[in-house]
């Protein structure tokens, strides 16, 4: 029996795992690990959107926030989104996710959450959340780009985890990548694993919700150009 996208994502996520070295003050946070009902929301998701043999295009993020896919394990969806627009509950969290709402706010706009995952598949190079200690103690959300030592210690991994994702069924022709620090990062990663095509660089969800809120519609009709751009 031919395997759907969604059997192919879950069966990724099922077997995620980071088992490389950090740097000092460094962790990597599993959901599907750490909470068995993430695992069980993550698969109703893509069971819902993504159970067919559709090629689709790759959107990259950076790494997952705490708050986000770090808590439902569906990338920048928070559980007040998967609830109210994915139909989906999830009782033992709640969370809620600035890029979370920017991007379900724009895929309203594509034309809803039906039409967008069949042809978008979300995830992030590094695809396990990041936290960082800081001066005080606290544990804050970090980018795999951060720290060059970090980098250096993920890279493979992430090498590993974008071939994962462009074997789900992804077009490789053009990718979408989020955030232009991230794009220059993803770019070193291409060149030397020569995965993808044309990189389309679009401005990260999270610094539009934080900086550019007043020009968000505009942020949002530049997404729909490029998403629906052929070439």
């Amino acid at each position: 029996m031919t395997k759907t996208f969604a059997d192919k994502v879950i069966e990724a996520n099922r077997h995620l795992h980071y088992s490389g070295k950090l740097p000092a003050g460094f962790q990597v946070l599993n959901p599907y690990i750490d909470n068995p009902e993430t695992m069980e929301v993550m698969e109703q998701f893509y069971h819902k959107y993504y159970c067919d043999s559709i090629q689709r295009r790759l959107i990259l993020g950076i790494n997952p926030s705490r708050h986000g896919a770090g808590v439902t394990g569906v990338p920048f969806t928070d559980t007040k989104r998967l609830e109210t627009v994915c139909g989906i509950k999830m009782h033992s969290e709640y969370s809620h996710e600035i890029s979370s709402v920017f991007m379900y706010d724009m895929i309203a706009q594509y034309g809803g959450a039906k039409d967008f995952y069949q042809h978008f598949y979300i995830n992030s190079p590094f695809p396990l959340a990041i936290i960082h200690q800081g001066k005080n103690g606290k544990w804050l959300n970090a980018n795999y780009y951060d720290d060059p030592l970090l980098f250096d210690m993920v890279k493979d991994f992430m090498i590993l985890s974008l071939k994962k994702h462009i074997s789900m069924g992804i077009d490789t022709s053009k990718v979408f990548v989020l955030g232009k620090k991230n794009a220059e990062f993803i770019q070193k990663l291409n060149k030397e694993a020569k995965l993808f095509g044309d990189l389309k660089i679009l401005e990260h969800p999270r610094y539009i919700q934080q900086y550019k809120s007043k020009e968000k519609q505009l942020y949002i009709d530049k997404y729909i150009i490029a998403l629906n751009t052929p070439t």
